[in-house]
């Protein structure tokens, strides 16, 4: 038997220093995905996941807390793996930097660094982010502060959180030395940065501007990592944190088995906000110690809200545990993965939540599985059998449609694209629920002759299913083995390496009355409870939205219109492609529409609700195509987009991803 290819992916470690939110929960759903993928494709499979627990922020929590620094790392610690456990994360091991085997290498890659002449002791002076653990040059700030004679005293850092000025004794990397290895190689692994986009950001930056050594210890804190034989030096977050990765798997210990089983890790999967330390600083740590490079590093965007990042104190946040305890974890993992767009921001709001629950789950997989089973039981007894001997117009396409799925959904996935991955499946879904509508099972039950066609039909609908159920495994935990229970087939777990078709039994007997596996939702209900959730003042605000609600203030309904005059107007689904504002005009936006059709602009005027445009890109909406074209600001305006507005708040309407592009909205 042939050895398994190795695969190695890895989250970043989380900083223990506040509840997880849905946000943060993100990279590590995504992380189990792809490795719940890699693993049902025949792969060798290690997930490495953690905390960061060192640092001054810690040190200052647990002081305010009342507690010693080890004590609150590891509560907190405990909480985390708490939460990973309820997303049923698959990890193999959970690294923390408090560890005492990753302390002990920590200090040999300092010992090491420092003997060959890639560290050395200086003095640095400097604006300090204790919040974001990193340094800032002046000209780097969001703002400076200034007194009465022009000189600097403070400033807040790009990520919003005040600075200090710190002046120490501090150890140095010289990044500086290896800033032009850096940029041959990435030219020689374009890949290495995805999106492409984040390795740009990286080169235009940082590599161009000139890269500046590094300061890579502290003596103004104690809760870290001692430098050797200079004790009154804690080794700084960066080479403490980035290590995890390799001495997890044994690196600098006596068994190093795992390091070279799985080192280079095939996927390092970060946020945005610290792509620079994984591309630029990790990866020249590594060549200074004679190391490869992971193969990729991937910068996703945010999961953030309407009003942007996900913040306490804006009262905004949404955390996982209250998503799975109403709606179940499967709905919850859906939604994470298929609300963030590869390399762009997601945003999250109850109503689209809400929504993908009724409209992706609920109407469309739901309802094809609960429509299945009836009509076995209906018109078969219940009994389904794997070749019938009879065939109908509609199998061929419906089976190319699963086959193609099944191609792009494996392409999508190795690059951990998991909202096109999951636009694929749908692609199927949708297939399947039109094949019912072709087929008309119930025109067939009523001519006995047509029973072996009717086979036919139900067969395909359940071997539809059955791929469907396969390639949700990654995403979902349960409904795939609820959909194969129903369907009478084994709940095992599907090998997706060899997935087909026509793998199916000779005959099953499907359950005698199958049940919703994702029931429904009354949509303002369902909105007004995460909203009364969404905040550290949760009960209070939550009832004041309710009480607001009930009183907005509803617009008049305009005058009666004839049906004919309603008919003339040709409503469409269309998706947002491109999206940014007009040069010159405060309140306009350019959106640029895959329409079914070639494409076309629309200009609306939203800007105000918007001020991100680029978040839209990849919605799908419901625009005016029969329009006349009109120029606005020396652009052409192609339709209309439809919003809805109430209380002079304006927003664009969404319809769920399972629409075709260019079909009819009536």
């Amino acid at each position: 038997m042939a050895e398994q290819p190795t695969y190695y992916i890895t989250t970043p470690i989380y900083y223990p220093s506040g509840r997880l939110h849905i946000g943060n929960s993100y990279t590590t759903v995504a992380c189990d995905a792809e490795a719940r993928f890699k693993r049902l494709s025949g792969f060798d499979v290690f997930f490495l996941t953690g905390t960061d627990e060192h640092g001054l922020k810690i040190e200052q929590k647990a002081e305010k807390l009342g507690k010693d620094p080890q004590t609150y790392v590891d509560e907190m610690a405990a909480g985390i793996k708490e939460l990973w456990q309820k997303l049923e994360i698959t990890n193999d091991k959970f690294i923390r930097t408090t560890d005492g085997y990753h302390e002990a290498t920590v200090q040999k890659i300092f010992q090491q660094l420092l003997d060959q002449g890639d560290i050395y002791k200086g003095e640095y002076v400097g604006w300090y982010s204790v919040d974001d653990e990193e340094y800032f040059t002046e000209s780097q700030l969001k703002e400076v502060f200034k007194d009465e004679n022009g000189q600097v005293t403070g400033g807040i850092a790009p990520s919003g959180h005040e600075v200090q000025l710190v002046k120490e004794e501090s150890y140095f990397f010289k990044m500086s030395k290896y800033a032009d290895w850096l940029m041959d190689y990435y030219k020689a692994h374009p890949d290495f940065i995805q999106p492409e986009s984040r390795m740009n950001e990286m080169v235009k930056n940082f590599l161009e501007p000139g890269l500046e050594d590094l300061a890579v210890t502290r003596t103004s804190f104690n809760w870290g990592v001692k430098v050797p034989n200079d004790p009154k030096h804690v080794v700084y977050v960066w080479i403490d944190a980035l290590s995890n990765y390799i001495t997890a798997l044994g690196y600098g210990s006596d068994d190093d088995s795992l390091f070279k089983k799985y080192w280079p890790a095939d996927v390092h999967m970060v946020g945005k906000e610290i792509v620079r330390f994984h591309t630029i600083y990790w990866p020249i740590m590594l060549h200074a110690l004679g190391l490869p490079l992971p193969k990729h590093v991937i910068g996703h965007g945010w999961l953030t809200m309407k009003d942007g990042k996900m913040s306490k104190s804006k009262g905004n946040v949404v955390y996982p545990e209250t998503l799975i305890d109403r709606y179940g974890l499967d709905a919850t993992r859906y939604y994470l993965l298929r609300a963030m767009p590869f390399g762009n921001d997601g945003v999250f709001s109850p109503e689209d939540f809400v929504e993908k629950v009724n409209y992706d789950l609920a109407n469309d997989l739901g309802n094809l599985l609960n429509r299945t089973v009836a009509m076995v039981n209906k018109y078969q007894a219940g009994k389904l059998v794997g070749q019938p001997g009879a065939t109908t117009d509609f199998d061929a396409d419906l089976e190319q449609v699963a086959q193609d799925v099944l191609v792009e959904y494996r392409e999508l996935m190795d690059q951990t694209r998991f909202a096109d991955a999951l636009s694929a499946i749908w692609k199927l879904i949708a297939r399947a629920n039109k094949y019912i509508d072709e087929t008309e099972p119930w025109v067939l039950a009523k001519d006995e002759q047509q029973a072996p066609v009717l086979s036919d039909v139900l067969t395909h609908l359940a071997k539809s299913l059955r791929m469907i159920a396969a390639m949700l495994q990654p995403i979902m935990p349960t409904a795939p083995k609820e959909i194969l229970g129903q369907l009478g087939l084994a709940k095992e777990a599907i090998s997706l390496s060899d997935l087909s078709f026509d793998d199916f039994p000779a005959e099953v007997v499907v359950v005698e009355k199958g049940t919703p596996i994702f029931p429904r939702r009354d949509i303002q209900e369902e909105v007004d409870f995460i909203k009364s959730k969404m905040s550290a003042n949760e009960k209070q605000k939550g009832r004041k939205a309710m009480e607001a609600a009930k009183t907005a203030s509803v617009d008049p309904v305009k005058a009666e219109i004839q049906f004919d005059d309603f008919d003339k107007v040709d409503l469409r689904v269309g998706l947002i492609k491109e999206a940014g504002k007009v040069k010159g005009a405060d309140k306009l936006l350019k959106f640029t529409l895959d329409d079914g059709m070639g494409g076309r602009q629309i200009l609306s005027g939203i800007a105000k609700w918007y001020p991100v445009p680029e978040e839209l890109v990849g919605k799908k909406v419901v625009f005016v195509a029969n329009l006349a074209p009109r120029k606005l600001r020396g652009e052409i305006s192609q339709g209309m987009l439809l919003s809805s507005e109430l209380n002079g708040q304006v927003q664009l309407v969404l319809v769920p991803d399972s629409l075709e592009v260019g079909s009819t909205v009536c």
